[in-house]
């Protein structure tokens, strides 16, 4: 019989409905062909990108010329633009403003690699600081509240170049989705006077049934009530309330994670398409013992149609518990251009 679950941090039903699918290998998607062609995001191709805003560089190459590992560019087709004021105003019961943000690409590697797993841990590694650093320069500006990172993978999770890359976007009000987020959790701490991401933690830990893989430091597993077939979150064990406080070591600890959940995505779902997102505290709250940082990783198996839209239901035809069992099994190993 199917099962309506709700998502205690967004307060979302979902509805497992696995007599809908026969097993987890049912969700093997079809690879997608390398293009291949002209891509401006390849080593020798940087002044056909925006001016770089920074770059991790091999000492005395100079700015928008070969030499980089990890390189930062404005959007050249932004959603947000940088100069000017918000200029906030209202027309009758309408609120509006200027289209004010930050709009960057962090692309990851010069290389035209497919995804982030073919990268060595310690590459994934400058990538996470790449976007911590990120962050803590965009906070700076007073315009800001919120910093996004998300990264889409193949066209299906709306990735418009295969050169793998991730995008920053700073905007001016805190998104709904993490509003909403922050005041279920502010709810469970006022009446618990605990964070609930750490008692979930603590939960996860205890049944097992979910948990996809243990670092030390930081939690990989399927939600109680996941959207999407094998939906995986990945949260620090530890109390941390803002991802731009990331320390150097937490972050080649969470890049060997990353890596090893993700590499067990892409080999046994058949390389799908997929986002990951970073949910984080906004930056204009200082240490928020209710609200805990953690990522959100997406795999492209299903549709969206209207029944979703209509009702804010989702269908879900895998069980989280079959997901995190079925990915527990997998190696995760990928073959990688260098060594960690």
């Amino acid at each position: 019989m199917p099962e309506l679950r709700k998502d205690p941090i967004s307060d979302r039903w979902v509805i497992i409905a696995t007599e809908r699918a026969a097993r987890p290998t049912d969700f093997k998607a079809t690879p997608q062909p390398i293009k291949g062609g002209f891509c401006p995001f390849c080593k020798g191709n940087e002044d056909k990108t925006p001016p770089e805003i920074t770059a991790i560089r091999k000492g005395g190459t100079k700015r928008d010329e070969p030499g980089w590992s990890v390189r930062v560019v404005p959007n050249k087709f932004p959603a947000l633009q940088i100069e000017g004021s918000l200029g906030k105003r209202g027309d009758g019961i309408y609120d509006l403003m200027n289209g004010i943000g930050a709009h960057e690409v962090i692309i990851e590697t010069p290389e035209h690699e497919i995804t982030m797993t073919g990268l060595p841990r310690n590459h994934i590694a400058s990538i996470l600081t790449t976007y911590r650093d990120r962050l803590v320069d965009l906070k700076r500006d007073q315009r800001f509240v919120y910093g996004l990172i998300f990264k889409n993978v193949g066209s299906a999770a709306g990735a418009s170049l295969e050169h793998t890359h991730s995008q920053l976007i700073a905007t001016p009000i805190v998104p709904i989705i993490i509003a909403r987020e922050m005041k279920n959790c502010l709810n469970f701490y006022n009446y618990r006077g605990r964070c609930i991401f750490c008692d979930m933690i603590v939960q996860e830990k205890s049944s097992e049934t979910r948990v996809i893989a243990d670092s030390g430091s930081y939690l990989a597993f399927a939600p109680f009530a996941p959207r999407f077939p094998f939906e995986c979150w990945v949260l620090p064990k530890e109390h941390q309330t803002h991802f731009e406080n990331l320390s150097n070591e937490e972050a080649d600890e969470l890049a060997g994670l990353m890596k090893l959940v993700l590499s067990k995505i892409e080999s046994s779902l058949n390389q799908p398409p997929y986002n990951f997102i970073i949910h984080s505290t906004p930056f204009d709250q200082g240490k928020a013992e209710h609200y805990h940082w953690h990522i959100e990783i997406i795999p492209r198996l299903t549709k969206v149609a209207g029944f979703e839209w209509g009702t804010g239901f989702y269908i879900n035809p895998v069980a989280p518990e079959s997901a995190a069992e079925y990915l527990r099994e997998v190696n995760g190993q990928t073959n990688e251009k260098g060594t960690h």
